[in-house]
């Protein structure tokens, strides 16, 4: 039997649940220690594999090791695990129904937060470690990389929040508790940094393509061949 639940909308069927053991202070607190965990090791193994890496291409290989360990770990516990996670008391089930406080459908067995997620941890978790080591090593299918994950989380992201707002503008459906912390802390702020970074890095890459292919343009203008040999120019 479900226990009584203080998730929205009222009413809504959760089957099977039961509250949280651990505190939200300590729900939050393990998870910021787990990404403080995840930064100091990418740091190391990054600065000892590439010592001359520059902040901002590090601060890229940041993000992209703690996506793949969000996306891998978190994301890919509940893809495995959504029909049975509200009875659970793991501490990634407990963090998932923290985060359900701010939208109930990651309870409710919901069929596209469930796919949604799926694709993430099996696509997106891996490339992102592959992104993050091709970063450090300057590898060239680095920028073709960045604009396929990235534009992979920002159109995830976009339909996650699309969906949402579909479902409170046509039904009247809301899947946040009223508290901002909720709406405002857990649902826009968390999910806004794979709207913006996810942009940015788009941009990035699409001008060092750019700028990739104009080089290449002048060095066949100049009548240099790839392989360093002059050709004969009329």
């Amino acid at each position: 039997m479900a226990q009584p639940h203080s998730y929205y909308p009222v009413g809504v069927e959760i089957p099977n649940y039961v509250p949280n053991e651990w505190s939200t202070l300590t729900l939050v607190s393990t998870f910021a220690a787990a990404c403080v965990i995840v930064l100091a090791v990418t740091y190391s193994l990054a600065t000892k594999t590439n010592p001359r890496i520059s902040k901002s291409e590090l601060s890229k290989v940041f993000w992209f090791a703690l996506c793949g360990s969000i996306h891998s770990i978190l994301e890919g516990y509940y893809a495995r695990n959504f029909s049975t996670l509200p009875g659970e008391q793991t501490l990634l089930a407990q963090l998932w129904k923290e985060y359900s406080m701010s939208d109930s459908r990651y309870l409710t067995n919901n069929s596209f937060v469930m796919v949604m997620e799926a694709i993430t941890a099996i696509c997106w978790g891996p490339a992102s470690f592959f992104l993050a080591y091709f970063i450090v090593t300057e590898n060239a299918f680095r920028h073709p990389l960045q604009i396929i994950i990235s534009l992979g989380q920002l159109y995830g992201d976009v339909l996650y929040y699309g969906t949402c707002a579909f479902e409170f503008l046509v039904y009247g459906l809301e899947f946040s508790r009223p508290e901002g912390y909720y709406f405002y802390g857990y649902f826009v702020f968390l999910n806004a940094f794979w709207i913006a970074i996810p942009t940015l890095l788009i941009i990035d890459s699409v001008k060092a393509s750019a700028r990739a292919f104009a080089d290449l343009k002048k060095v066949k203008a100049a009548g240099i061949t790839v392989n360093g040999t002059v050709k004969k120019t009329l």
